[in-house]
Order: C-alpha cells, then structure tokens, then sequence
C-alpha cells in the first residue's frame, strides 16, 4: 500500500543530519505496517497529480500557520478535498490538522491562551494519553461532520475523526523527546521560558507514540475506493 507523504514544512537544519525531516518521522513511526512511502514537499511546490497517485495520505507538521498567505496552501486545500471526495484515507498532524479542518470549513488561529509545548495530557476517547506538543495555533471551529475524539483543557480539538477515512491529531506521535529537544534549542525563542523549562523537565518521560501510530496505520489501511 502506497502511502503519500505531503510535506509542508522541514524540520530545523541542525537536527535533519541526525533525525530526518518531518517525512522521516513519520516513516519510522509506520515502520513496519507494510507501507511503501512517496514524499511530496508540497511546502517547496511540489505536488502529486491527484488523490489517485496513492492509496492513502499524510500530512506533515510546519512551522507555518495554515491561515497564512503562501501559495502552496490553496492548492493543498484543493488536494485536501479532492482526497476527501475521492474516499481515500487522509491523516493530519499538527499543521496537517489544521490545515485538513481549515481546508473543510473549519477555522484555524493564533491560539489567546499560548504555546503548547513538550509532553500533554489529552482526554483521548475517555482514556488518559501523553503526547509530545510542539504548537500555538488550533483549530477553534470545526469543519461540518468532524467528531472530536481527543481533547484537553487547554486544547478543545487535540484530534478529530471525519467520517470513516479522514484523522487528524493535534499533538505528535512521531515526535520522540530527541525532536522536543531539539525544537527547544532551535526553535525555542517564541516560547515562553517556563514552558520551555516544563517542556525538558518531562523530557524522557513515557507517551503514547505507538498506540496513535496503530491508530493512523488502521485508518490508512481503510479500504480504497475501486
């Protein structure tokens, strides 16, 4: 099965030489549930030919906020619902969320009560899940048909289940403590101080990253389409 990876953002240069780019995360995190994967960077210009070029899709995180005029999103938007429309599995995370929700009539912004960083408790379908966060921007209006499967207080819309072929999650299950750290030393100045320091006093401690990875691999394994 022939999973597109629609990139729309690149992790910082001083971690890509040790962990990868954001496509690679999540390569490691679906290793091994029999997926071939293709990388499209979307956030450079470059974009598959139509839902059909792959049986199912992912979107990546960014550092870019999905309201924000580039002009590479109104065509990920378009993808987005022709995906949609076409009855293929579609995953988003963080960016990819937001985007997806944005895309299908949600709305997005700069989130008032501030960053989200490092390991999160989350509501997740009535059992307590920890994940790593790395995000200021939230959904704060869904689009029509999204069921909200995990929440925190801090976080109404953490992720959603739209229909039976679209999930988006909020936080990051392909995010190990490395990449937290690593987003701390390099892309730690917007971030308040003591949510930093929060952030690297749970550095280490466990998440759910495998059990959210069974999740996306059951969704993307949805049955396409004929």
């Amino acid at each position: 099965m022939k999973i597109g990876i629609l990139q729309t953002g690149h992790a910082p240069d001083q971690l890509r030489p040790v962990l990868g780019d954001y496509a690679d995360l999540f390569r490691q995190l679906l290793s091994g549930q029999g997926f071939e994967f293709e990388t499209y960077s979307v956030v450079d210009g470059t974009f598959p030919s139509g839902p059909e070029t792959c049986d199912g899709w992912l979107i990546t995180g960014s550092k870019h906020g999905a309201y924000e005029d580039h002009a590479w999103i109104p065509p990920l938007e378009d993808l987005i619902r022709a995906i949609r429309d076409s009855g293929r599995p579609l995953v988003g995370i963080c960016f990819g969320h937001q985007i997806i929700a944005q895309a299908l009539g949600g709305r997005v912004e700069k989130f008032k009560g501030g960053w989200a960083v490092g390991r999160q408790a989350y509501d997740w379908e009535g059992e307590t899940l920890h994940l790593n966060a790395w995000h200021q921007d939230q959904v704060v209006s869904l689009p029509d048909g999204a069921e909200v499967i995990a929440s925190n207080p801090h976080c109404a819309y953490a992720a959603l289940r739209i229909g039976d072929a679209v999930l988006t999650v909020q936080p990051h299950p392909e995010f190990g403590h490395e990449v937290i750290a690593g987003l701390i030393e390099h892309r730690g100045d917007a971030v308040p101080d003591d949510q930093l320091d929060a952030a690297r006093g749970t550095l280490g401690q466990s998440v759910a990253n495998d059990k959210i990875a069974a999740q996306i691999a059951r969704v993307l394994k949805a049955k396409v389409p004929a």
